[in-house]
């Protein structure tokens, strides 16, 4: 069995053990308690305040007793080796890791899980105030964090009574879970505010349409659903980077009792590109017996030379990764839609250029004209690969209920997309294919589109005959679940004498390993629209696995590099980089957010460069970022209104960003009732067109179409409601039909009107879209949105430690639809590219392509205690010509903490960082020498 882990769970999973020993021997039982047992033994125990009589092997875990069991789902799978804190549930009342606890450990114990915390009817203050903060996102880890939230109530209000407890002691009693989507600074209010008492009354605000399914347990995801006679799946995965398949024979695993289908996804003969390429897929009983049939796969490679990284790729005589004569026909796509067409040079492919309309020749020729009279500054940066690392892993359950009917169980970020896409992959009418996606444990963009996996299963239980479910394991997810791609770039900034930037030119080489697609420039582009420009994108294809887009693709990286040019300028010219800014930019909206930014005190009272000459060095530093306001045209609402009430569908999904709340809100809003009195209808492609989330074309691409939807039905209502009963001088009011006797409550027209029906689409903005049709699913509008993120950090000399004390990130993206969820993406974003900047990074062995960071032990993510204050300013100016009166912002507030941290970094120190992450050892060698 894997060792308990780090940040708390090793000692308390080792309590358990204890625990339930002493348990054992309290209790007046003349069973023996189980001792490393070589075959099955009897466990007995209470769940949840019911007795169970089981039995396990050796190998058996807790979790998978809870699981599968007990069926109790709301305890999720996320790492399998105790670093997370998914899994966890409370042992004689000690939270523990449940993945790596046996199962014969507990013997004789009381088990909680989520599902025993609280009812529906009656939740525990910890569950209401996660409601109340919107404590939570895709919920996938939630009930983890509430479990051992909970413990520590009891513990705090034992010790306490209703004290609030500091930040620093609930980092402490929660350091061994993590949240991918970001929630941490509700969770800190939530959990401080319930062990003060503040949520003990009840039922409080709960602005998350799906909050209550999640803090419960009672949320399915794809990973929890479990059909009648399922199977399991699993990909048999190259262990080597490069080689031509000379050998891969089957037939033993074919044999093994229990083994229902192997499909192969590969042939001899063909090239092998990175480690963790899909070879064969399988399904059987269970995993122990994929477990034998995959060690039985013979496979043989001729090796080739594996390149991980841009010079092994780039070098002479280097091997060809696509040998191919039209190889952009065979590379993946890194992007959301197919690659744009670009040549080939050996493994480089490009370039491609952003520089249309944008004088490239002025900007070629200018840096030379300068060097004498005005100011030339040029660098290259390196960022490294991001890993998406959802805490759902990738899933997919499929069920061929007849031999042109199938459905699918998804872990999507496009329902109808995803469902199209795979009735036309098996050749099936769309009417006839149904993709679920009920709940969707966080994507970022890596879950957009049908990925092998996907297919694999569906041809599994093709094959097999029965439903399988293939769930990517999280070494496997941090090999294929995707990436944002490692890039180097080469920026230059000429300004001329009289202190205008004059040109800027930018050449860009992505790594996505054996993906292509890169474009980073055209951030630069729409930033600076103004200044000629040169820009060159490059793709260095390598021996790694394929990139998949990542929450504002290309954003982080360009504007990295561009903002670093501006401080530096600002330097140069003695001026304040903020000023600088507002003297430059063309964006209307980031000029708002220079004035909100320049009144912020921590602004005001930066100092100089390299002030502090201490260990600890505080360091502000301000970077700009825009995005694109994208929406999807086809999107549609179907609004049903009716004795059932107020029903919105769509078929669209929630991976955390709130887009079920949206509908509720919007719909709630234009009757005048309450959002819980509405229901939404999410995750099923039999609903009419939902847009992909992604982009952040949401919100923008489903509020205009629910409210029209709203208006035709209220109308209707009024008049129904004025003919039945008989109503003078109606009209509609908040609430209900507004009347010249008083106010008719829509619950009561409704309770009486016939049932009606009304499907309206996402009708175009007033003058029109920047481009004027559907480019992949989604257009352009008109008009660029734009942030500013302030960030104050202390380094610490002596260790080369960074600490982000404390972030200001202003957005003007108009009118905002859910402001507390709203609120919780803007905080997400900060922790993702704060943990972006400071520790994430995946290395490959050289050697053979292997991820060498395969856990979340290796892969670290940034955890709750390293979390910043954050102070969010939504600069509602309302966007006039959107019918919304605002947009998209998850990507945009992603985009400029990596340009902020390190621009603060050198405000602390004078020295420039040119590499990401800012791990210790970087940071000791750039602050002494």
């Amino acid at each position: 069995m894997p060792k308990l882990t780090r940040r708390g769970f090793l000692k308390a999973g080792l309590g358990v053990s204890a625990v339930a020993a002493g348990s054992a021997r309290a209790q007046d039982d003349t069973s023996p308690a189980p001792t490393a047992p070589a075959e099955d033994v009897r466990v007995d125990l209470s769940v949840n305040g019911e007795a169970h009589r089981l039995l396990v092997d050796a190998d058996t875990t807790a979790l998978e007793v809870v699981r599968e069991h007990l069926g109790l789902t709301g305890t999720k799978q996320a790492c399998g080796h105790g670093a997370c804190g998914a899994c966890a549930v409370r042992v004689d009342d000690t939270p523990v890791c449940a993945c790596v606890l046996p199962a014969t450990a507990l013997h004789r114990t009381e088990v909680t899980t989520i599902e025993g915390l609280g009812t529906t009817e009656a939740l525990h203050p910890v569950q209401e105030a996660f409601l109340s903060e919107d404590a939570l996102q895709c919920g996938f880890c939630t009930p983890g964090f509430v479990v051992e939230a909970t413990a520590f109530f009891d513990r705090w209000r034992a010790e306490h009574g209703t004290a609030e407890p500091t930040t620093d002691q609930v980092a402490d009693a929660l350091a061994g879970h993590l949240c991918r989507c970001g929630a941490y600074p509700a969770i800190y209010r939530a959990v401080q505010g319930a062990c003060a008492g503040r949520f003990d009354e009840g039922p409080a605000d709960r602005p998350r349409y799906d909050g209550l399914p999640k803090v419960t347990g009672a949320a399915k995801y794809t990973f929890d659903i479990q059909l009648e006679g399922q199977l399991d799946g699993r990909i048999f995965r190259s262990t080597h980077g490069h080689g031509i398949v000379r050998k891969l024979d089957t037939s033993a695993a074919e044999a093994l009792d229990g083994v229902k289908a192997v499909v192969p996804l590969a042939a001899v003969g063909n090239k092998v590109r990175f480690a963790g390429q899909e070879l064969v897929a399988l399904a059987a009983v269970d995993h122990r017996t994929l477990d034998a049939a995959c060690a039985a796969i013979v496979l043989e490679l001729e090796p080739l030379p594996v390149l991980v990284g841009y010079e092994a790729a780039l070098a002479e005589g280097a091997p060809l990764i696509y040998p191919e004569k039209k190889p952009n026909k065979v590379a993946p796509s890194a992007a959301e839609g197919p690659p744009l067409p670009a040549g080939w040079r050996g493994n480089l492919r490009g370039p491609l250029t952003s520089s249309l309309l944008s004088r490239p020749r002025k900007a070629r020729k200018v840096p030379a004209r300068l060097a004498e009279e005005g100011l030339v500054l040029e660098h290259t940066l390196e960022t490294q690969v991001q890993i998406h690392t959802a805490l759902e892993t990738h899933a997919c359950v499929a069920h061929w209920e007849s031999a042109d009917r199938l459905t699918v169980y998804l872990s999507t970020q496009s329902c109808t997309d995803s469902a199209n896409d795979i009735a036309e992959l098996f050749g099936l009418p769309q009417e006839n294919v149904t993709l679920r996606a009920d709940y969707v444990g966080g994507g970022f963009g890596a879950k957009a589109l049908v990925q092998p996996h996907t297919r694999a299963c569906i041809e599994l239980a093709r094959s097999a005959g029965a439903p399988v479910r293939l769930v990517l394991s999280r070494e496997e997810e941090l090999v294929v679940g995707g990436h944002r791609p490692a890039e180097r770039m080469d920026g230059l900034l000429a300004v001329d004498a009289d202190g205008q930037p004059a040109a800027m030119n930018l050449t860009a080489l992505a790594d996505s390993g054996v993906a292509v697609s890169n474009n980073i420039g055209l951030l630069w582009r729409i930033a600076y629209h103004q200044v000629p420009m040169h820009i060159e994108d490059f793709d260095v294809v390598t021996n790694g696995p394929p990139g998949k887009p990542f929450r504002g693709p290309g954003g982080p990286q360009a504007h990295w590099s561009l903002e670093t040019l501006i401080d530096e300028a600002a330097l140069e010219l003695g001026e304040d980089p903020l000023a600088l800014r507002k003297r430059w930019d063309p964006n209307p909206h980031r000029q708002r957010l220079y004035g909100w930014a320049e009144a912020l005190p921590t602004w005001s009272g930066r100092g100089q460069v390299a002030a502090d000459t201490g260990r600890y060095r505080r360091g502000v530093g301000l970077a700009g970022a825009v995005w694109f306001y994208l929406v999807q045209p086809s999107t549609e609402c179907q609004l049903t209104v009716g004795p059932d009430g107020i029903v919105v569908s769509t078929a669209c999904q929630d991976m955390g960003n709130g887009s079920r709340s949206v509908p509720a809100w919007t719909a709630a809003e234009a009757f005048g009732v309450t959002p819980q009195e509405i229901t939404v209808r999410f995750g099923n492609s039999q609903y009419v067109t939902g847009p992909l989330s992604g982009g952040s074309r949401t919100t923008a691409s489903l509020a205009p179409p629910v409210w029209e939807a709203c208006q035709l039905a209220i109308a209707d209502l009024v008049d129904f409601a004025e003919a039945h009963f008989g109503l003078q001088d109606a009209a509609a009011g908040a609430g209900g039909v507004q009347h010249a006797g008083g106010l008719l409550a829509w619950e009561e027209v409704l309770r009486s009107a016939p049932r009606r029906t009304y499907t309206t689409k996402r009708q175009r903005d007033e003058g029109g879209f920047f481009i004027p049709f559907e480019v992949g699913g989604f257009t352009v509008g008109m008009s660029i949105p734009g942030g500013v993120q302030v960030t104050e950090l202390t380094v610490d000399t002596r260790l080369g430690r960074v600490v982000v004390d404390r972030v200001h990130l202003g957005l003007a993206v108009g009118r905002i639809r859910v402001p507390p969820l709203a609120r919780s993406q803007v905080e997400g974003a900060v922790i993702q590219s704060t943990s972006y900047a400071l520790y994430e990074e995946r290395r490959l062995d050289p050697l053979t392509g292997v991820n060498l960071t395969h856990n979340l032990e290796d892969y670290r993510l940034l955890g709750i205690g390293d979390t910043p204050s954050i102070d969010v300013h939504f600069d509602e100016t309302p966007w006039e010509h959107v019918p919304s009166k605002g947009v998209g912002l998850s990507e945009l507030a992603t985009i400029p903490g990596l340009a902020s941290i390190a621009n603060a970094v050198h405000h602390a120190t004078g020295w420039r960082p040119e590499t990401m992450p800012l791990s210790m050892d970087r940071v000791l060698a750039g602050v002494t020498t």
